[in-house]
């Protein structure tokens, strides 16, 4: 009997097709060695909307991408901001404006306060940035506790100025008066 060996042949390579390999936006290094971001937001002690900061990384990673305060400047994201920087300057003119309008009419404005006191004119409690809040809230003033800035709580009835700082640095006064609420026995 003959035997034949027959070569063996190798299966023929089936090539794969390549998968699409998705590459990460890494963000650029500063020269001092941080990240360079773009803010979305602006940033209290570290920029305005738009600009190009550098940060450390942690500080990147764990507050200003997760709460979208900032993105990384692709060449895409940075066309984008310059389309809407022009939209975002004429929007913050506006709000400036709107707000030294507020400032004036606060300005303008006496707030009344009733707190109970004792005969001396010492507060039982105190009166402090949410209730000048409240009130001025109620004369139709849009004005939040934060932009109350006092140098500590009121503790005696009379009147007193309180400061305001609203966004963009811009500053006004009010005056608050402190009185005992008016009894209603008739």
């Amino acid at each position: 009997m003959a035997t034949t060996k027959k070569a063996a042949k190798a299966p023929p390579e089936k090539t794969k097709p390549q998968k699409k390999v998705k590459r990460r936006a890494q963000p650029l290094k500063g020269k001092h060695g941080g990240w360079q971001l773009v803010l979305i937001e602006d940033v209290t002690h570290l920029g305005k909307q738009g600009d190009l900061v550098e940060v450390k990384p942690g500080y990147a990673r764990n507050y200003l991408l997760p709460n979208s305060l900032a993105t990384v400047p692709t060449p895409h994201n940075l066309k984008l901001l310059e389309k809407y920087k022009i939209r975002v300057q004429q929007a913050r003119e506006a709000r400036i404006a709107d707000l030294k309008a507020l400032a004036e009419q606060i300005k303008q404005v006496n707030v009344t306060v009733e707190a109970n006191a004792t005969e001396e004119g010492h507060l039982y409690g105190s009166v402090g940035p949410a209730e000048v809040s409240k009130a001025l809230r109620g004369r139709n003033l849009p004005v939040e506790t934060e932009m109350i800035h006092m140098e500590g709580p009121i503790k005696e009835l009379g009147l007193f100025v309180v400061k305001l700082k609203t966004a963009y640095e811009i500053e006004s006064e009010v005056k608050v008066l402190v009185v005992k609420p008016q009894d209603v026995s008739a």
